[in-house]
């Protein structure tokens, strides 16, 4: 019996029987009409943590099993990156060892994978000046680039702490760029999803941030594949990738409007790199091939379900999206458990979660419908709802 009852925002309960047939999507290679990229979740081992919460124990089995899976379907994995707990609970240490392993499983396979490089190792406010974070950059670059890796740029704390103009970002995205093996993926993330990143690129004024971003990535365009945009702002990112120098890619990282943007609209379109794809990924896949295919109408019919979805599992305060992540996860048989590196399995509410659940199924993502009533319905228990 799958009829489950669930809980609303008020705490009143109502009856919820999943009924949509899951989506299933073969193994494929890569993409042709799209580099797409998944932002992965890792598995904490929940037997092994140890006190406090905070101390990071990976369950590497389950963590590079579901990497296996994301290839299998044709999608790029993005590694370490925040929907990885990067600076929420992921430290340096876990994250490079896992980009370690990761690099491992991909060599040689004709696998996409990108490796996220921070500050992160810094403590806050260890940096004082711009070239601590120079140095803070190109150790973690360096590591990844001995393992095989090549990277993501990712948005760096230290850098929005010291930095005082304009001129500070572009010293530093010189130094590290110009050092690098191969062409990396900046990475502008948003202030919704790390308010500490508040004024990155030097102004809090978005247009003029723009600016200085886009001046950075056309002194260095042959160091810069592309640039992911988490703003979740669809016409800003329309705009920015109109701007981009010839071949550079626009990556959306915009997990509410990823539909649309990865659409050619008749002027270009936006690659991706998201992590709504760790939540939705046979969907993802069979709607990228459809893509492939020329087959615009199964395209939007298969993903316009799950932007609902998104927009939910991304809702304020978004930088606890990876719960719900975790959480799908969790239900389709990924993991044995639902606990997350520090303990950030508590970070949404049980009503958040029921109407997870719902919209999951509405999106075909609940692969075994059986199996997920039956892991919702011991949460639920476990939780206090009769």
């Amino acid at each position: 019996m799958k009829t489950l009852r669930l809980v609303r925002s008020d705490g009143s309960l109502y009856e919820f029987n999943p009924s949509h047939e899951p989506t299933a999507a073969p193994s494929r290679g890569p993409f042709k009409s799209r580099a797409a990229f998944a932002a992965a979740h890792v598995v904490a081992d929940p037997l092994r943590t140890s006190e406090p919460l905070t101390a990071v124990v990976i369950d590497w089995e389950a963590t590079l099993a579901y990497r296996e899976y994301l290839w299998s379907l044709g999608l790029g994995v993005a590694e370490a990156m925040d929907t990885a707990q990067r600076g929420g609970g992921l430290d340096w240490l876990n994250a490079i060892e896992l980009i370690r392993r990761s690099t491992a499983a991909a060599s040689g396979q004709g696998r996409l994978l990108a490796c996220g490089a921070g500050t992160d190792h810094l403590c806050p406010g260890q940096a004082k000046t711009i070239q601590d974070v120079i140095d803070a950059y190109r150790m973690q670059c360096e590591a990844i680039e001995a393992a095989g890796g090549r990277i993501i740029l990712m948005a760096s704390r230290a850098l929005a702490a010291v930095a005082r103009h304009a001129d500070d970002y572009a010293a530093v995205y010189t130094a590290i760029l110009s050092e690098l093996r191969h062409p990396a993926i900046l990475h502008w993330l948003g202030s919704m999803f790390d308010p500490a990143l508040a004024g990155y690129w030097g102004t809090p004024e978005i247009s003029t941030a723009q600016q200085n971003c886009l001046a950075i990535i056309r002194a260095h365009q042959e160091k810069v594949d592309g640039i992911k945009v988490s703003l979740l702002d669809a016409e800003l990112e329309i705009e920015m990738r109109r701007k981009l120098p010839l071949g550079v890619r626009m990556y959306t990282g915009d997990d509410f409007n990823y539909d649309r943007l990865i659409l050619d609209d008749g002027r270009g379109h936006s690659d991706a790199l998201l992590g709504i794809f760790d939540a939705i990924a046979p969907v993802a896949s069979q709607a990228l091939a459809a893509l492939d295919a020329e087959d615009l109408e199964s395209y939007q019919n298969l993903l316009a379900p799950t932007v609902p979805l998104a927009r939910h599992l991304f809702a304020a305060p978004t930088q606890y999206y990876k719960t719900g992540v975790v959480f799908l996860a969790f239900l389709n048989g990924f993991q044995s458990h639902f606990r997350m590196v520090g303990g950030f399995e508590n970070a949404r509410s049980v009503s958040h979660l029921c109407r997870l659940f719902v919209l999951a199924d509405e999106a075909r993502v609940l692969g075994d419908p059986e199996l997920a009533a039956a892991r919702m319905r011991s949460f639920l228990s476990l939780a206090g709802v009769a």
